[in-house]
């Protein structure tokens, strides 16, 4: 079996610069800067994170969205015969759940599909793409063979089980139909489609999540964004790339894998990344502490559900601390100090309950320098747990605390006393790419549930608000619901850098214009509410206003 696809190999992510020629037959590329290492298991240990480092495991990610256009005034640009931006000659990437290929949302008016290629990677018997080791590819005349077969799936297979890809695919650029009063942002511009595989049991197991939640794990990801860069690069088409997927578990300052590769591709000509902020709002799964005063210690509570026996979290304080941890159990009973080290994984077994607990208190997290404690439970009782950090150098110190994001975790287990600021999942903390709050296109208000900035560091995160709630949008079966949350927000603004991009590469106007160029046009363009300061760490700086963005345009 493939090691990529094995259970009983590690897929770990490491910098490119440490690779040994050694091994070579476990390496599978990434990019230039990162590749896979697979390495396999002996006998399954949690300490075995501990033992190989925490970079080294990939990120798990969960969707961003729970199953209109004149909110962002794209519509005057659309009606105005001389612009009449649909997306042409640009092509929309979506590396999320798949996407029913069958469904109308993705043909022409000929009836031939818009959708350039999927590859599905769970897919193990048909034809790899190339440079790739795993997963199918289908190509557009392969879909359009398909379309004309009595049963499609016998000529392409590919099925998007969840509809969370069709979703977003459809609002980015879905084709009109009026009957079901639908309509993507652009929907001339041409898909290129990867449907991720689930993530290893092995990953889900060394992070404590359970088994039937949908989780996706990053080298899968970096992958999927390495696929479709190299499409566009080979049809010399510019791309725009949404990511609707997210994840709570990092460091917030956009320095991970996913977010470094975000922000290096953002900066070329004809590429972009919109990504979702997350719904981590109004969930109380982040904890601010900022500690002034002697003795320099803080306690915090976190309350678990019985729902939730399986779960993680993380502790990261400011580059100044380093701090020591003691847990507390609801039954009173607790664990004695643990002190930052390199390496270390302490297993701890309550006595008055089935409670098995491992920490590693790392004192320096390779990807940014930081301290982090990981906190992972299994069988974890029910009640209020205490956690109390101290400074072991005994100076004022602060520190930010994360349960996971999504699905990942109930919302009967959440953090007393919590913070909804900061609460921006990755890769949306990433410099250069496009971050997307979700706002009720109905009310204007802001949806309560989406993630609030600032990143960790204090970056401006989001950049702006796009509409979310209940946008229309395609479901597998041929048919239409709709869809909420920054995932769909994400969406929407995809299908807007889409139009800049049609009008600047594919017209002629502007080849040379980069993600982070248009970003900036979209933050210059945007609707400022007089009554609030902008940047803010809810709206960014403001509401999309596409028609604004190309008033800018006039006097160049």
């Amino acid at each position: 079996m493939e090691k990529i696809l094995d259970e009983n190999y590690y897929d770990f992510l490491i910098n490119n610069t440490i690779v040994q020629e050694s091994q070579r037959e476990n390496i599978t590329p990434i990019n230039d800067r990162h590749s896979i290492l697979h390495v396999q298991m002996s006998n399954f240990n949690m300490c075995d994170l501990g033992l190989y480092s925490y970079p080294r495991f990939p990120t798990l990610y969960t969707l961003a969205s729970q199953l209109s256009l004149d909110s962002s005034n794209i519509s005057p640009i659309q009606s105005n015969p001389t612009l009449a931006l649909l997306g042409t000659g640009v092509l929309v990437g979506i590396i999320d759940t798949g996407i029913d290929y069958t469904h109308p949302a993705f043909r022409d008016e000929g009836n031939s599909s818009r959708i350039v290629s999927i590859w599905d990677q769970t897919i193990q018997n048909g034809d790899v793409p190339e440079g790739f080791t795993y997963g199918a590819e289908y190509d557009n005349q392969a879909i359009n063979s398909a379309l004309q077969a009595e049963d499609p799936l016998s000529i392409v297979p590919t099925v998007d089980e969840n509809g969370h890809g069709t979703a977003l695919a459809s609002v980015a650029a879905g084709s009109p139909s009026p009957e079901n009063s639908f309509r993507g942002v652009v929907p001339r511009s041409q898909l290129l489609v990867v449907k991720l595989k689930e993530a290893k049991q092995n990953l889900r197991r060394i992070f404590c999540v359970q088994e039937n939640v949908v989780c996706y794990q990053e080298t899968d990801i970096l992958l999927g964004i390495r696929y479709i860069y190299r499409t566009a690069q080979r049809l010399g088409m510019p791309i725009v790339i949404c990511i609707g997927l997210a994840a709570s578990l990092t460091g917030h300052e956009g320095v991970g894998a996913t977010s470094s590769n975000v922000d290096f591709l953002s900066q070329l000509s004809q590429v972009d990344f919109v990504v979702a902020a997350g719904n981590e709002g109004n969930n109380n799964r982040h904890y601010y502490g900022n500690v002034r005063t002697a003795p320099y210690n803080q306690e915090f509570e976190l309350k678990v559900s019985p729902r939730d026996p399986l779960f993680s979290f993380e502790i990261w304080p400011d580059i100044q601390a380093r701090l020591s941890i003691q847990i507390v159990a609801p039954s009173g009973e607790m664990t004695a100090a643990i002190y930052p080290s390199i390496g270390t994984c302490v297993n701890h077994q309550f006595v008055f309950s089935q409670t098995q607990m491992w920490v590693n208190n790392i004192l320096i997290e390779e990807e940014n320098g930081s301290q982090l404690i990981l906190v992972r439970f299994e069988n974890a009782a029910e009640g209020i747990w205490r956690i109390r950090v101290t400074n072991i150098d005994a100076v004022p110190f602060s520190f930010h605390s994360w349960l996971p994001n999504g699905e990942f975790i109930s919302d009967e287990t959440f953090f007393l006393l919590s913070s909804p600021d900061t609460t921006i999942t990755s890769p949306g903390n990433a410099g250069h790419a496009l971050t997307v709050s979700a706002y009720d296109q109905n009310t204007g208000s802001i949806i309560i549930d989406s993630s609030r900035g600032y990143t960790r560091l204090g970056s401006v995160k989001p950049d702006t608000a796009a509409p979310g709630n209940q946008l229309p949008c395609a479901a597998p079966g041929g048919l239409y619901t709709t869809v909420t949350g920054t995932g769909a927000a994400a969406a929407h603004a995809a299908g807007a850098v889409a139009i800049v991009f049609e009008w600047a590469v594919a017209r002629g106007n502007y080849s040379s214009l980069t993600g982070t160029d248009v970003n900036g046009l979209i933050i210059r363009g945007a609707t400022r509410n007089p009554v609030y300061v902008y940047p803010n760490n809810i709206w960014g700086y403001g509401k999309l206003n596409v028609y604004a963005l190309f008033q800018l345009l006039t006097y160049i």
